[in-house]
């Protein structure tokens, strides 16, 4: 039970409660407050990140999530968003998130593991939709070694297929319109004919075109002695997990 600060009415309520029949009631110190300023200053301690990149569609968040599956310590940045991370990325999933709410989840997540043993994190910009990673942590995300998985763009389109042929056609349209600038407007009226046509393989490389060009940007960015490319043929998402986690432990 939690109050603003910790005083009165949290401590009459967990009294009510444990005089009502609850056996294992308790209160924060200091409240809620209290609660925030820690979270916030548990995201500037210090992590061994692991950081997977990749141009778009190369299953990122399904290595992490098989990495999950097998007990390594992974944080899914988009799960906990309700967001796929781009234009595209909130069609057909819930509500994101607050800000606020994020930072709390990602928090109760990360509190959960050995933060002096590696956590795997997905390569991502500074925000996914509406909610922000905390600055600490992600400026920790691009200092550190970045991963970047290399698979052919005919691969990866397939794979963007899969995922986001079976969504809704009118939010697709709406992403593709939201890119249109960015993309070129002759190459967003190609999407969109496509699209209307069910051709999603042709709307995929059309989009990728623009997707491929962004990641790049990014990369540049990056210091090149701290980005490790690694070459991988298929989205063979678990094989790519184990094969990944062997490259990355045998180099640490």
């Amino acid at each position: 039970v939690h109050c603003w600060r910790g005083g009165m009415r949290s401590a009459a309520f967990a009294r009510h409660l444990s005089e009502n029949g609850f056996t294992d009631v308790s209160t924060i110190t200091g409240g809620y407050k209290a609660f925030r300023n820690h979270a916030l200053r548990f995201f500037s301690q210090p992590f061994r990140l692991h950081t997977i990149g990749g141009f778009t569609g190369s299953g990122k968040t399904e290595i992490l999530k098989c990495l999950q599956k097998k007990g390594v310590q992974a944080i899914d940045l988009e799960d906990l968003a309700n967001h796929r991370g781009s234009a595209f990325g909130a069609i057909d999933l819930p509500p994101q998130p607050t800000v606020e709410q994020f930072e709390n989840n990602l928090f109760h997540a990360l509190n959960q593991f050995d933060t002096g043993q590696p956590v795997w994190v997905e390569d991502e910009s500074n925000y996914l939709g509406s909610v922000f990673i905390p600055m600490p942590f992600f400026r920790q995300m691009k200092a550190q070694q970045l991963y970047f998985i290399n698979i052919p763009k005919p691969v990866r389109a397939r794979h963007l297929v899969d995922t986001y042929s079976h969504l809704n056609p009118e939010a697709l349209s709406e992403a593709i319109q939201k890119i249109s600038k960015r993309l070129g407007y002759d190459k967003a009226k190609q999407a969109q004919h496509y699209l209307l046509e069910k051709d999603y393989l042709n709307v995929v490389n059309t989009c990728l075109t623009y997707y491929d060009k962004l990641y790049n940007k990014g990369l540049s960015m990056r210091n090149p002695r701290h980005v490790v490319e690694i070459n991988l043929s298929t989205t063979h998402h678990c094989n790519n997990a184990a094969l990944l986690q062997k490259l990355i432990d045998s180099s640490v």
